[in-house]
């Protein structure tokens, strides 16, 4: 397995597609690519239908797999606001890649059997394949899409992205093989000798305990430890500092336990949700997500430093259990919110990757939602930072 990653700020889409064409073939060498991963910003959305075409005639790409992005990132760097074209490609050997797509309007019943799913999708479970997954965030069911993801692949990691950069419907591209989409997912799914690893990095810090849930209505948490949960929210202030005390009025979450079997959770095991609302009378609290009693939740704030301080936790976590060390290739699905907008400097979360993990081919863009897994469960996320790591299937030569 080989991985190679470039990007251009070049004027033109021909100058871009030259100038990354060559710093992949020079990093392939003799490699055969089998698959290529391309970002392109909508600075030149009047040839985005000519890409595929322009592309082929100058690099023998295999399957190509890519979207619009309103920040752009390759070969390690993060663009954003700019002229940017990126390629990711990947010398495969051993593994077989399938197309998807699909306009995910009409799916499955939830309710039906898990081969009614993988025959729905065309791919096989036995191949236990890898998911790389593109949307468009007009015209994607998310949460319905990838429930029943998860429920026909239960052991299939997934991870990707929501178009970005146009803020109408069908003003995004997507792309797979030769062909163009403006609505819909599409993506690859990769079978035999490889390996993808995940890391979501949601950007929050938790504060105060653990509670679980002791009443709750589908979306509405009623009592946490037998309290109200804004009873609970107005005793912690009193034991927060100053800038945390800031934070609640703007930055406030809820986590969500998703492991049931974990006795003592920590950072990156909460699936990170919004508060949408809260009842005075009652002191309960709307919550972007359904809730069950018997759930352990978790009050969480983001800011640039707490951001940065959870990508560096999940990041060493995942470096000191050694699975980085026969990486070969990432992509990184992070979004539109993150990057200089909230750092103030470009490539912080590149850099911290490349710190953590050394200089492994990175591309990815910048995006209007993230996929990722929590726990055992695959999520569509805000705020935060998805990384897929390619590696050979381990066991194997």
């Amino acid at each position: 397995m080989k991985w190679a990653s470039s990007i251009s700020t070049g004027e033109t889409i021909e100058q871009c597609i030259q100038e990354t064409v060559n710093a992949v073939r020079e990093q392939m060498g003799d490699n055969e690519i089998h698959l290529t991963v391309m970002f392109v910003s909508p600075h030149f959305k009047d040839k985005l239908p000519q890409i595929p075409k322009l592309l082929r005639e100058q690099l023998s790409i295999g399957t190509l797999l890519g979207c619009t992005g309103g920040g752009i990132i390759g070969g390690g760097q993060e663009v954003e606001q700019r002229h940017a074209f990126s390629l990711t490609c990947a010398h495969l050997s051993g593994v077989k890649i399938q197309e998807i797509q699909t306009d995910t309007m009409a799916l499955p019943d939830p309710d039906t059997a898990p081969s009614v799913w993988r025959e729905w999708l065309g791919v096989p479970v036995e191949s236990n394949p890898q998911f790389i997954l593109l949307a468009d965030p007009f015209s994607f069911h998310g949460e319905e899409f990838l429930a029943g993801m998860d429920f026909a692949y239960p052991n299939s990691a997934k991870v990707g992205g929501l178009a970005s950069g146009s803020h109408f419907q069908g003003g995004n591209v997507l792309y797979i093989g030769d062909r163009i989409f403006n609505n819909g997912l599409v993506g690859v799914a990769l079978s035999g000798n490889i390996q993808l690893d995940t890391i979501v990095a949601q950007g929050c810090r938790p504060i105060g305990q653990p509670m679980s849930i002791t009443k709750c209505s589908d979306y509405l948490l009623q009592e946490v430890d037998n309290k109200p949960p804004l009873q609970v929210l107005e005793e912690m202030v009193e034991t927060l500092s100053e800038n945390d005390r800031k934070l609640m009025q703007t930055s406030l979450f809820l986590g969500i336990e998703m492991d049931p079997l974990k006795d003592d959770p920590g950072q990156g095991d909460f699936l990170i949700r919004n508060l949408i609302g809260v009842e005075r009378e009652t002191g309960a609290l709307s919550i972007g997500a359904p809730l069950r009693e018997g759930q352990l939740v978790q009050f969480h704030l983001r800011d640039k430093v707490m951001s940065a301080e959870d990508l560096n936790v999940m990041l060493s976590r995942y470096s000191k259990q050694g699975r980085g060390d026969d990486a070969c290739g990432a992509l990184l699905f992070s979004c539109l919110g993150r990057g200089q907008y909230l750092y103030g400097e470009a490539n912080h979360d590149c850099n911290v990757f490349k710190d953590k993990l050394g200089a492994i081919p990175l591309g990815g863009f910048f995006c209007n939602g993230e996929i990722g897994p929590v726990g055992q469960n695959t999520f569509l996320h805000g705020y935060t930072s998805s990384f897929g790591i390619f590696r050979p299937a381990p066991g194997s030569v």
